[in-house]
């Protein structure tokens, strides 16, 4: 269809190239000798939209336009002669860089209907192997390193075929090791090779390989030390302007003179990631690490490094560190629509920020925001019914160093050290039910052990928690149908820790092959439990009388969590992702009879979870909203369906559909997602009743196939470099919530459904049954 499309838009003496192969190479070569076919004639993927939106975008009149060229997908690959003759040769000098020296590629056109195929064919000839290795490096001093190196960086060896990568890397790898050993003016040109052996009358296809490292013309190669280092900081974020003359300070501490034109920076806060240390050896990794640090001081637009020497005998460089200061102060406004299938919601922010508030690149950050939610698809506006009010306030200051009493660790090689204190007050209304309002101060501790190992700690969570039931609420029917009421009403503290590792997370955005890990823990409680048992305090907890801390309970849980993913490279622009997210939350000691707080219990679905469902509409286990009437399930939308435990796997194939698209690049994705909330405790009932059904919530190995969700769909995402833009469709396939054949609910889909849905919303109502659910975002789903 594409082929077809296309050519009846070209003139007459024009082909539309619709094959290109290579034959007789070797079968590890292949796809490498293709990328040296010319892209003007490679012909698209048939499952590619490029050709025919570029054909949408840019014909009239039954020919393709000459001007006024819209940037939408790729033209068809047409012939052309002269790049066919540029792929021939270049393929050919691929194939004796690879060591068939002898190579020869022939090219054939044939042209049906406008449409043409072109054939490469090669005659490779033998490939060569090295037979002999050799070095002449008469510095003996590099001679040195370089065998102290060797054994970790060289790929040549004898017996291997020859491969002018292999000498690329080589030549890389000296210098690398030259620029870490203070050889400071080492270029890459003083390594070279020579190979014997090579030419088309050897008779035999071995041949011997010399590495030069050859000294500058006005003498041996020296190592060069650090002296002095000049740090200065320019006056505004226009830089130091030419004409201008300013002075410098004369005061020199650990061989840094620091000058800050701007006035705005105290010195130890910034020298502390200058690594370009008086007296040590240049190495070009201290000047990148260097650049890092100062640049995730998030303090300066621009840093730049520079040096000098003062005389031509000597063996010291000095260094010039000159830092543009960015703009302090800052102030965002954001607003945000989220929807999807069955809500729409609205919320505003407004962030305040300070890059330098103590004059030591401290960050702080201030943020008021205030959002709703309501309730969409009953035959109602948009806003009409709504559920959810929510607003809060919240303050953090950033160090970037550990701030630890009695203890200075020296961090940074892999990444900034954080310390941030934090806090934060939430206020949420559940429309005729709670009012919530939680106080929450924590300080915590970020570091790199290396760039894919991150560590955070939070060695102090404090919580504060006052829930109130609205005026009015039947407290009987709520107690006897909701299982969360106590959690509601409650008023408690916490007071506990929070430890989390991170592996790979600097991969997520590179198409590779790759295990990314997070997993972490909260505890809480055990603090509080050992003071409240050296102070004598009397306690029950298992008979409702918990010990007090101020005169309100406080919560003891366990939290651990872990989402482990793994990306595998499918070649080109195509990825597939397998992805496993599981957390628990138990409550024991002071907790064991009240249970986990709220908002420390976990829900299932979104856009980041099991995407056929809305979040918090899913679970937990067999649970069905059925048993609430229609004015608890009105009430109580987003909050019956939560739990202790959750389980989530997701399959995701992703691929790009077009590069060229509103000037971004649309990609696509295919997926499946399974999972779904349980409790890990039963529920007594109380005054007798409750609907929630121990055998049906409460997580049991052997019932996990018959309560497990089960969905899948396909998504578009919008990249525009900085952030993608997602839309994901997921469609139902089982559904946990019914029981036996008519979990499978994909069936009823594809009989058309409606009655299965007026039978559901006539015994479920304000709920309505979709089987599709629509889900926008902002960035990767994970």
């Amino acid at each position: 269809m594409q082929a077809c499309s296309s050519t009846k838009y070209i003139a007459d003496y024009q082909s539309i190239v619709k094959k290109v192969t290579i034959d007789s190479i070797d079968g590890k070569f292949e796809e490498q000798a293709y990328n040296y076919v010319q892209k003007d004639i490679r012909p698209a993927s048939k499952l590619s939209i490029n050709v025919p939106l570029y054909n949408f975008f840019n014909t009239k009149d039954g020919r393709y336009k000459t001007s006024d060229i819209k940037p939408f997908g790729t033209p068809p690959a047409i012939l052309d002669s002269t790049l066919v003759e540029i792929s021939r040769t270049q393929i050919e000098k691929f194939l004796k860089s690879k060591g068939y020296f002898q190579a020869k590629v022939t090219s054939d056109i044939k042209v049906e209907d406008k449409k043409a195929e072109i054939k490469f064919k090669a005659n490779p000839g033998p490939a060569y192997f090295i037979d002999k290795l050799s070095d002449s490096i008469p510095n003996q001093n590099i001679k040195k390193l370089y065998e102290q190196n060797k054994p970790g960086i060289t790929h040549l060896h004898k017996g291997m075929q020859y491969d002018e990568d292999s000498l690329t890397y080589e030549r890389e790898q000296i210098y690398r090791v030259m620029k870490e050993n203070g050889y400071f003016y080492f270029l890459r040109p003083y390594v070279n090779f020579d190979v014997y052996g090579a030419e088309a009358s050897s008779k035999t296809n071995k041949i011997d390989l010399n590495l030069n490292v050859t000294d500058p013309a006005n003498g041996p190669h020296k190592q060069f030390y650090i002296g002095y280092t000049h740090l200065l900081i320019a006056p505004s974020p226009d830089g130091l302007p030419d004409s201008a003359r300013y002075k410098l300070s004369k005061d020199t501490l650990n061989g840094i003179i620091y000058t800050d034109f701007s006035r705005r920076y105290r010195r130890n806060p910034i020298v502390r990631y200058d690594f370009l240390k008086q007296g040590e050896l240049y190495d070009i990794r201290k000047e990148n690490l260097t650049y890092d640090r100062l640049y995730e001081l998030n303090i300066f637009k621009n840093v730049k490094i520079d040096y000098y020497r003062r005389d031509s005998t000597s063996n010291k460089i000095n260094t010039i560190i000159l830092l543009t200061p960015q703009k302090v102060m800052s102030n965002r406004i954001e607003g945000e629509v989220p929807f999807n299938g069955g809500t729409v919601g609205f919320d505003l922010s407004n962030t305040y920020t300070n890059n330098n508030l103590f004059r030591g690149a401290e960050r702080f950050e201030l943020q008021v925001k205030g959002g709703l939610r309501s309730r969409i698809g009953n035959g109602t506006s948009p806003f009409k019914d709504i559920y959810q009010r929510d607003f809060s306030v919240s303050a953090s200051i950033t160090v970037p160093r550990l701030l630890i009493p009695f203890y200075n660790p020296t961090l940074g090689k892999n990444g900034m050290p954080h310390t941030t204190f934090s806090s934060s007050y939430i206020y949420a209304l559940q429309k005729d039910v709670t009012v919530r309002r939680i106080f929450i101060n924590s300080v915590t501790y970020d570091w790199s052990e290396t760039k894919s190992k991150l560590h955070s700690f939070t060695p102090l969570n404090f919580e504060y928690r006052f829930g109130n039931l609205e005026e009015g609420i039947d407290t009987t029917v709520l107690a006897n149908n909701l299982y969360y009421a106590a959690l509601l009403a409650r008023k408690d503290i916490t007071v506990g820790m929070k430890y989390y590792y991170t592996l790979n997370a600097n991969k997520l955005n590179d198409l590779r092959s790759f295990v990314y890990l997070r997993a972490g823990t909260e505890i809480a409680g055990n603090l509080l439990q050992g003071v409240s048992k050296l102070t004598g305090s009397n306690s029950d907890a298992a008979n409702g009388n918990p010990a007090k801390i101020l005169g309100l309970p406080f919560n003891q849980y366990i939290r651990p969590e872990v989402d482990i993913r793994w990306y595998k490279h499918l070649g080109g622009d195509k990825q597939f992702i397998a992805r496993l997210n599981m957390g628990l939350a138990y409550a024991y000691g002071n907790s064991f009879l009240s249970g986990i707080p709220l908002d420390k219990l976990f829900f299932a679905g979104g856009s980041s979870g099991v995407r056929a469902w809305q979040a918090r509409t899913l679970g937990p286990g067999n649970y069905n909203r059925e048993v609430l009437n229609e004015k608890q399930r009105q009430s109580f939308f987003g909050l019956d369906q939560l739990g202790e435990m959750r389980i989530e796997s997701n399959l995701e194939y992703r691929f790009t559909l077009t590069k060229k698209f509103f000037g971004a690049t649309l990609k696509g994705a295919a997926f499946v997602d399974a999972g779904n909330v349980w409790n890990v405790t039963k529920i007594s009932a109380m005054d007798g009743a409750t609907p929630f059904d121990n055998e049906k919530i409460v997580f049991k190995l052997s019932k996990l196939a018959q309560q497990v969700a089960i969905g899948t769909g396909l998504g578009l995402r919008y990249d525009v470099q900085y952030f993608v833009f997602r839309f994901d469709v997921g469609l139902k396939l089982k559904d946990p919530q019914f029981s036996g054949s008519d979990q499978w609910v994909i069936s009823k889909f594809l009989s058309g459904g409606k009655q299965f849905r007026n039978d559901f919303n006539a015994t479920h109502s304000p709920d309505t049954y979709r089987f599709i659910q629509y889900n926008f975002g902002i960035g990767m789903p994970f």
